[in-house]
């Protein structure tokens, strides 16, 4: 049985929420609670020295880091994240790292709670996440203008950005962001929720009962 140590509303486990379901993989989730600070367990830290999520446990093996377990999945399950052609994989690594690496990491649940603690109200919590997700969002958007977007962000089959994408744009929503300034990506995400592996791992599918 494949394991995932998930929270509802972390973006980096709902990747691979997305990804196990575009592969049609069955999996058993285990909350681990980031608002309850579940994360710092003993339990956690042992499977997760971080004390982050995801963690999947899938082939006798642990993996944390979500691209990391991704692309595990692509090399070892035949998933197709990432395209055959060197430039192609070049491509949809750029793009999806402009999202996991360079904007969900600043606009995280633990960040964006600091940086309003630490500037004693002068900046909350949504504008710091809103700020940092539209500056992705600009870059990301322009790196769309580009022959091989199709309609998704590498074309016609979701990859590695597309599951990087959705995450990041459920976020946006909850804050109230407006997607109007980036069309291309706000159409890539409409199409991709009409999936519905995408569909099965929204946040509101996994949410704590009681």
């Amino acid at each position: 049985m494949i394991t995932l140590y998930d929270y509802w509303r972390s973006s980096a486990a709902y990747r691979i929420r997305i990804g196990l379901n575009l592969l049609g993989l069955p999996y058993r989730s285990v909350p681990v609670d980031l608002v309850k600070g579940e994360q710092h367990s003993p339990e956690n830290l042992a499977r997760n020295p971080q004390g982050l999520v995801p963690t999947l446990e899938i082939d006798g093996l642990t993996l944390t880091q979500s691209l990391a377990v991704l692309e595990y999945l692509d090399e070892v399950h035949s998933a197709h994240f990432l395209p055959p052609d060197a430039p192609g994989r070049a491509r949809v690594r750029a793009l999806a790292y402009v999202i996991a690496m360079e904007t969900a990491p600043v606009a995280n649940l633990s960040v964006r709670n600091l940086a309003a603690k630490l500037s004693n109200g002068g900046i909350t919590a949504d504008g710091w996440q809103a700020h940092f997700i539209a500056k992705g969002f600009t870059a990301f958007e322009a790196m769309l203008t580009h022959p091989e977007t199709g309609p998704y962000c590498h074309g016609d089959r979701p990859t590695l950005p597309d599951i990087c994408l959705v995450p990041q744009v459920y976020n946006a929503r909850r804050i109230g962001l407006d997607l109007a300034p980036y069309p291309r990506l706000a159409a890539i995400a409409t199409a991709l929720e009409t999936l519905p592996a995408v569909q099965a791992a929204h946040p509101d599918n996994h949410q704590p009962k009681g």
